[in-house]
């Protein structure tokens, strides 16, 4: 079993009223640390060792107007899930932190995204309770992307591995598409939209009846 060594995260308002945090883990299989700006510029870099998820890491940066910072390493060797699965849990851990008590946040957002001839539809709240619901099928010759390589159903447990930790509950449907870079990339450009409409502040209230998210 894996143990974590550190499993930090660190955020809130800053003192020009954008909220941020900073996140890392380390395990005997990666090494993983996450910077985040939620009020940025869309300036986002990434480095895992996995090209094709860096690129996707960068959309969701640059497509959410976060400002983030990855930079992981881990047992590429035996096989890329473990550092994929493990950047998705520091970014969520990251997301709930910069989001603190989520007072004044719209909650609610979705998207329909094409690109190309795929289209994603992406629907999420940042509830407080951790689902998701993940309808995206790739041909059966579908082949990995990138060197070293990235399996496309790696996607699903990034983001399985997100929500867990961000606590948000998240649907991503493939509503057209063959090219699997196509549906991949709109995946994460669609999950950067509704964040970016998720989080951002409407009011002042924590948006539930509840009183607490």
């Amino acid at each position: 079993m894996t143990t974590d060594t550190t499993a930090t995260s660190l955020g809130g308002a800053a003192a020009d009223g954008s909220r941020r945090a900073r996140a890392e883990r380390r395990t005997r299989e990666t090494s993983v640390s996450v910077s985040l700006v939620l009020d940025g510029s869309g300036s986002a870099s990434a480095d895992t060792g996995l090209p094709f998820f860096d690129h996707m890491l960068s959309q969701l940066g640059k497509h959410s107007g976060f400002d983030l910072e990855v930079a992981a390493s881990g047992d590429l060797e035996v096989d890329a899930h473990h550092t994929v699965e493990d950047v998705g849990i520091v970014l969520g851990q990251a997301l709930g932190a910069a989001l603190g008590d989520k007072a004044g946040i719209r909650r609610f957002a979705s998207v329909l995204l094409p690109l190309d001839e795929a289209l994603v539809e992406v629907a999420l709240d940042c509830s407080g309770r951790p689902f998701l619901a993940y309808d995206v099928p790739f041909a059966p010759e579908a082949t990995s992307l990138g060197s070293p390589p990235f399996d496309p159903q790696l996607a699903e447990e990034f983001w399985r591995a997100f929500v867990t930790s961000a606590g948000v509950t998240l649907h991503v449907v493939r509503r057209a598409g063959r090219n699997t870079h196509h549906v991949l990339e709109a995946s994460f450009k669609a999950v950067a939209r509704a964040l970016a409409d998720a989080v951002r502040r409407e009011g002042v209230g924590v948006p539930s009846t509840k009183g607490t998210l």
